[in-house]
């Protein structure tokens, strides 16, 4: 008897110890971003926030008793490097979950690989319209998004072009990737709906450092305004290629004018460029003042500027995100993750915006149009174009009930 109870008390010691261990398994998430190379000022930004967030979340405890452990990668913003981390972080890390994604073309090519593992994937800077719509053609959809789509962008540039400034002849300077011809695209529908036909458009390609060429059709035509699509290096080209000509016309275009390497590579040649925004870098909320400050302290930027501050906005959204999921789902199972965050019971205060009830089962997108603003890049950062929004800019937004496109 007493030989059998011995044997009980010790099954029972070893389930205890077995059950401690499994708690301390810490919950992986992968993060993917280019943290070298032309478009590193967006993902070393991003990743800093995601690692913000993080240390937060696991110096308040964690998740569900569980410390969060990044698995980060650099994609190199190559689509290729992004296939081959995806994979590896499926087989050989068995992350629950991944955040991230610069490149709309690396989300593109990499995301079908989480689609199929049933394992939730967090775009939280790439912008590329189709990005969340690659497959709802499935009953499920794993890929959420908490950055504004281009479909949102391309209307508020061109509003901000033919509407608000009035110029009737603008020209579109888009790169060769699939975001600069996908962005392209959508700003043709929207200049289309205004009843605009741009005077010309021009390609280039990453690392071009010569926009002569393409400035120069521009101006024979007559542009009156440069709507831009492409990342910070070939942007400051566009501008300086513009001061080299005599040519000053104004720059308005996606977020990425707002890109660290476009404002110190074009310098006073910059100046004036125009862009929707989800965050300008100024501490009008207490959410915002925190987190900056906390930025500030930890990475110790240049200038105290942050190299891209949206993306690290956005990263580090993403990961409250992310875990106001894993709590509701009681579980980091990729379905159940996935179910939860497409019904979260929990408001996230984020830095961007409040997220109440950011996505349904038919919409990933977080952000809706009422959300951005438009900044303008002055004395060497990113400031609020518009007096009425920055002193609106302590009014924490949340998403407009009418979006529900995904």
């Amino acid at each position: 008897m007493e030989l059998r109870l011995k044997s009980v008390v010790g099954a029972l010691v070893l389930c205890a110890f077995a059950n401690v261990g499994q708690a301390a398994e810490p919950i992986k998430i992968g993060v993917d971003g280019p943290f070298t190379g032309g478009s590193s000022s967006m993902g070393v930004s991003m990743r800093d926030g995601v690692r913000l967030a993080t240390a937060e979340i696991n110096k308040a405890g964690g998740v569900l008793g569980h410390q969060i452990v990044l698995v980060e990668r650099d994609d190199e913003a190559k689509n290729e490097r992004g296939v081959q981390i995806a994979q590896e972080l499926i087989n050989k890390e068995k992350v629950v979950a991944v955040v991230g994604y610069v490149n709309t073309g690396v989300a593109l090519a990499s995301q079908r690989f989480f689609q199929e593992a049933k394992i939730p994937v967090f775009n939280n800077v790439a912008t590329g319209s189709i990005v969340t719509k690659q497959f709802t053609d499935q009953p499920d959809n794993y890929v959420f998004r908490n950055a504004a789509a281009d479909r949102i962008q391309a209307p508020m540039i061109v509003e901000e072009a033919v509407t608000k400034r009035g110029f009737k002849k603008v020209a579109i300077l888009a790169d060769s990737t699939n975001y600069g011809q996908l962005g392209r695209e959508d700003l043709e529908k929207a200049l289309a709906a205004k009843g605009v036909k741009p005077v010309a458009e021009e390609k280039f390609n990453i690392k071009d450092v010569d926009m002569t060429a393409q400035l120069l059709k521009a101006k024979e035509a007559g542009a009156e305004a440069v709507l831009t699509y492409g990342i910070g290096p070939e942007l400051a080209q566009i501008a300086n290629g513009m001061a080299k000509l005599g040519w000053k016309v104004p720059l308005i275009g996606s977020w990425t004018l707002s890109m660290a390497n476009y404002i110190d590579n074009a310098g006073a040649n910059g100046e004036g460029a125009r862009m929707p925004q989800t965050f300008i870098q100024v501490p009008n909320t207490p959410k915002r003042k925190a987190f900056v400050e906390a930025y500030l302290k930890e990475f110790k930027p240049k200038n105290d500027r942050i190299d891209s501050p949206v993306s690290a906005a956005q990263g580090y959204d993403s990961v409250y995100l992310l875990a106001a999921a894993i709590r509701q789902a009681g579980s980091t199972d990729g379905q159940k993750v996935r179910a939860a965050l497409e019904n979260l019971n929990s408001r996230v205060d984020g830095v961007v915006m409040v997220y109440d009830k950011p996505f349904t089962h038919d919409d990933h997108e977080a952000i809706s149009a009422n959300v951005p603003v438009v900044g303008e890049v002055k004395g060497g950062r990113v400031v609020y174009a518009y007096d009425a929004d920055l002193k609106g800019g302590s009014q924490v937004r949340t998403k407009q009930a009418s979006n529900a496109s995904n």
